[in-house]
């Protein structure tokens, strides 16, 4: 007498299969959420690292370090002892500029903790290495901390940076009168691709080619030029090398919102706003080393108020 073998027929092979097609379509996004979750939470770690050097500083130096110090050194290169990067900070000759030879070596060496996990590999693009991290200079939008005083001059009349790190600011604790849990210190910036022949919306910073004298014109003509213009597009070496100071290197402004464009004006006019590659929004880290993710949602007028140390503004905490 012959037996019957049991197997599976066609059509049961192809039900299992979709069965497990439709698990992975199902199971695939909540990986890759909690994958995400993990990166966002070791970049604001990162961010609290910058925290903790900025309170060492001062208390050693009684000032932070200046947006763009001497020999246009960056807010980064003055943290490295306080970060635990001693090693790397004895590379730096400050005494030449941050693009003399003498600091070839340290403009290529890569420090982990500058990096969001959430942007691509640090690739050293013109052999620099770069960060993801960015000092506030503020909410206004002239780039450095002079007051132009001659009416002839296009930069008259446009309000000196109002945040704690711009060019030679050397800001003391007690010159932030909004409040250090009021006041942004660090936020993000995805590194660009150092490619002028490529437009990027996110990565590069454009130029509209206005001259815009408020933070408000500043965004509107930001928001309306046309970015696949590549004769609009200014800088693309963006996030590199953290050794210089500048604003499409280390510094940033909260003059558009998170995740907006970033331009730059004639003259001496910029607005390199905060962004990253989290799904909706930024980490932000404020003066007093806590770190708070930022909706880009947030109401524009409260994020400017974060961004200066001085306006005199209240800000729910609750409202960010």
């Amino acid at each position: 007498m012959s037996q019957k073998r049991s197997a599976f027929t066609l059509v049961e092979l192809l039900v299992v299969i979709a069965i497990i097609g439709v698990l992975v379509a199902l199971l695939l996004p909540a990986v890759q959420f909690a994958r995400e979750s993990a990166r966002r939470m070791q970049c604001g770690n990162n961010m609290r690292q910058f925290g903790v050097a900025m309170h060492m500083y001062h208390d050693t130096m009684k000032v932070l370090p200046a947006g763009i110090g001497s020999k246009s050194m960056s807010t980064h290169a003055y943290l490295l002892p306080f970060m635990e990067y001693s090693n790397v900070h004895r590379l730096i000759d400050f005494s030449q500029s941050s693009s003399h030879a003498n600091n070839a070596v340290a403009r290529g060496t890569t420090v982990p903790v500058f990096n969001c996990p959430s942007d691509r590999p640090d690739q050293l693009m013109k052999g620099w290495a770069g960060t993801n991290y960015r000092a506030c200079q503020g909410s206004g939008i002239l780039f450095g901390g002079t007051l132009q005083t001659d009416p002839s001059k296009p930069d008259y009349g446009v309000p000196i940076p109002n945040g704690v790190f711009y060019n030679g600011s050397w800001t003391s604790m007690g010159m932030i009168t909004d409040g250090t849990s009021q006041t942004a210190a660090f936020s993000e910036h995805i590194r660009g691709d150092s490619d002028q022949t490529m437009a990027n919306e996110r990565m590069d910073t454009f130029k509209p080619g206005t001259q815009p004298k408020t933070p408000d014109q500043a965004f509107l003509d930001c928001k309306n030029v046309n970015w696949q213009d590549i004769s609009k597009q200014g800088v693309s070496d963006v996030g590199i090398p953290w050794l210089e100071g500048y604003h499409s290197t280390t510094l940033y402004y909260h003059v558009g919102g998170p995740n907006s464009r970033s331009c730059m004006y004639p003259s001496n006019r910029i607005m390199t706003s905060a962004n990253s590659n989290h799904p909706n929004g930024v980490n932000m880290m404020l003066c007093d080393g806590s770190v708070r993710f930022v909706a880009t949602s947030i109401n524009l007028e409260t994020w400017r108020r974060l961004g200066s140390k001085d306006g005199n503004e209240v800000i729910s905490l609750e409202s960010f």
